[in-house]
């Protein structure tokens, strides 16, 4: 599943997420990719990248960091 899911963009990239870092490969490998941020590096969890959780508000795990929009 999670190969399938990298082929979509992640809603924080989409949403343009200050706190978004990209696609990492913890092992070097496509095997291990997945969308990584501040608040979760090692990997978003799915329904925040791509289901309806916009991550506006504290959600296990985070770190403390929510969603904030790039400033331009």
């Amino acid at each position: 599943m999670k190969g399938i899911r990298m082929l979509e963009k992640p809603k924080c990239w989409e949403r343009k997420c200050m706190h978004y870092i990209g696609v990492v490969q913890p092992d070097g490998t496509e095997l291990t990719e997945t969308n990584s941020c501040d608040a979760f590096p090692n990997g978003i969890p799915l329904e925040i990248a791509y289901g309806d959780n916009d991550h506006t508000k504290p959600y296990p795990g985070d770190n403390g960091i929510q969603f904030e929009v790039i400033k331009e």
